[in-house]
Order: structure tokens, then C-alpha cells, then sequence
């Protein structure tokens, strides 16, 4: 593979689903797979073909290895992940009638928060493009400023890649308010759910939480609406994009690998890089087009399982990168 066109830093989580029809009597099965929103992202990309680098904290645990095999398996590069001596992140999933998850988190003490400045510092990023980063990591304490100085390096030279994947049982909201001003400074593309936008900002628009953060610095903001498709902003010019139509088993990393197909378009288009000075609304729309197919292929399948490339056409209707 050549170099890594995008470098994904977050964190992996065990995603552990109740499994009822394997339990016996006074037990509680569970099916675990491999997830962690910025994870999930970087198989997506992988997966699509883009040359993609992941940067994250591995624990050599049970967890650990279930991480390495997908991403590895998936074509990310983990050279520069490091072994960490402290256990893996484990999530705990409830599904409600419609496929959406509810998340109970044990993150206390694990791995993905511990990064330390001199960690990052040794991390390359001559070749990178874009780099992507978002969830808890960004928000978990001792870790996250040394990621936001990471991000703040990147910045020089790549396209910054935010999706702040809020998650309020484990941290409040109010953190995330606090950041959001700082990363929009930093960031020039960010992705977020409609879900996570009325958590932050209960009754206030996604037009307007478009213009607020374009004021603040960032140019492309994408809010996806589920199955109603996504809203595209640039630089305040906006535009809508469908859905795509499936039979939901799940919506779990559906946001994820719609970000994975995002950032795969605009890599095969040559738009990552910079400031996307370049980069024009109907730009912006045929990627937003792309992420939606690939989120609802996603949702297809149980768990965090992004599709392969030579999936895309294949079912639901086509699309092209």
C-alpha cells in the first residue's frame, strides 16, 4: 500500500450486542464485535480503497486483537498504534425497534484516553492529506489535549476531518459546547448527526449551526438526518441529499462509514489537502452521495461492518466514488 492518505486517530471499542436466543437460564450472552466510531471510519476507508493509516492506543488484550484483525484485515495500517499496557474500551448495546443503539459504557481507566504528546509527536504525517479524528478521544481526559495539539500540527499541511460523535451517558454535553468553537478553528470538514446537534443544541437549527460554525472557521459542515439523507453546507451555500432505501438491520456505525465514504471521494478526486480551497457545493454533494450509500449499506448488516468497494453496486440501488 502506498502511503496513508488519510490517518484516522481515535479510539476502538468493543461493541457487545445481548445475543438472547445463546443464553441459558440466569445468563446473559453477548456477541462483541470490533467498533469505535473513528475505527469504524477507518475500515470504511480502507474497505473503499483509500490508503489510510489508523492511530490509536491497542491494548494487547482479548479486545486488543479483535481491533488489529479488522483493521488489518480491512487494509489500515497500524504502524503507528501503540501497544498499550492498559485494558480495552468495552460498549454495551441496546437496540430499540428501529435499529438505533443505545450505549453503557466501562471506558474508566482503558487504553484510548491515555495519549501523551510525546506518543503523538512521533506519529508522521509528511504524505498524509487529511487527517480525521472525533468521538471520545477528543473529549476524555488525561488525553485529549494532546490530541487537539496533534490535530492543531496536522493542520499545517492537511485537511482536518472532525465528527464529534457525542456520547452523553459517559460525557456531558457541556464538554463538547466548550470544544466545539476550538475545533471548528481547527477543523475544515465536519460531520455530524442530527441526533447529536439537538443534544448540543436543543431547538436550534442545523441551518443554523451551519452558519455559526462556518463563522468559527470551518468551510464544509455535513449534518446527516438518517434515513432522510444528509444536509450539505459550504461555506453557507447548502444543499440536500437523499437517502438511500434499505431493509435496516442496524444503525450501528452508520455515521461512520457514511464519513469513510465522504473522505474516500474527495481523496479520489484530489480534493483532500489543505484548506479544500478547491472544493466546489457540487464537489461536496457527489461525496455526501457517496457516504450516504455507503451508511445505508451499513445498516444492511449487523454491527459496525462498512461494505467493500465491490459492494456498492451490488445491491440497494448503485453508486459510483
Amino acid at each position: 500500500m502506498q502511503g496513508p492518505q488519510v490517518t484516522v486517530i481515535g479510539e476502538c471499542v468493543a461493541d457487545a450486542f445481548p445475543a438472547g436466543g445463546l443464553a441459558a437460564p440466569g445468563e446473559l450472552a453477548l456477541r462483541v464485535l470490533p467498533g469505535g466510531g473513528p475505527a469504524n471510519t477507518a475500515v470504511a476507508l480502507g474497505r473503499l480503497g483509500t490508503p489510510v493509516r489508523f492511530v490509536g492506543r491497542l491494548s494487547d488484550d482479548t479486545f486488543g486483537r479483535l481491533f488489529r484483525a479488522q483493521l488489518t484485515g480491512s487494509g489500515v495500517d497500524l504502524d503507528d498504534c501503540p501497544r498499550a499496557a492498559e485494558p480495552s474500551t468495552l460498549a454495551v448495546a441496546e437496540l430499540d425497534e428501529h435499529g438505533s443503539a443505545g450505549w453503557t459504557f466501562h471506558a474508566e481507566g482503558t487504553a484510548d484516553w491515555q495519549w501523551t504528546a510525546a506518543e503523538l509527536a512521533a506519529v508522521d504525517l509528511r504524505g498524509t492529506s487529511c487527517v480525521h479524528g472525533g468521538s471520545l478521544t477528543l473529549v476524555r481526559a488525561p488525553g485529549a489535549a494532546a490530541v487537539e495539539e496533534f490535530l492543531a500540527r496536522a493542520a499545517t499541511g492537511a485537511t482536518v476531518s472532525l465528527d464529534p460523535n457525542v456520547r452523553p451517558r459517559l460525557v456531558p454535553p457541556a464538554v463538547y459546547r466548550e470544544r466545539l468553537a476550538r475545533w471548528c478553528a481547527l477543523a475544515d470538514l465536519l460531520r455530524i448527526s442530527e441526533e447529536d446537534l439537538r443534544t448540543l443544541r436543543p431547538g436550534v437549527t442545523p441551518e443554523q449551526i451551519c452558519d455559526e460554525w462556518h463563522a468559527a472557521g470551518v468551510r464544509l459542515v455535513v449534518v446527516t438526518l438518517g434515513a432522510r439523507g444528509a444536509l450539505v453546507s459550504l461555506d453557507g451555500e447548502r444543499a440536500a441529499v437523499p437517502g438511500v432505501r434499505v431493509r435496516v438491520v442496524d444503525t450501528v456505525a452508520a455515521g461512520d462509514s457514511f464519513t469513510g465514504g465522504l473522505l474516500h471521494h474527495l481523496g479520489s478526486a484530489g480534493l483532500l489537502g489543505g484548506r479544500l480551497d478547491r472544493l466546489t457545493l457540487a464537489d461536496a454533494v457527489a461525496a455526501a452521495t457517496l457516504g450516504a450509500r455507503v451508511a445505508a449499506l451499513t445498516c444492511t448488516v449487523p454491527g459496525p461492518n462498512p461494505p467493500w468497494a465491490d459492494q456498492l453496486n451490488t445491491s440497494a440501488g448503485t453508486a459510483t466514488p
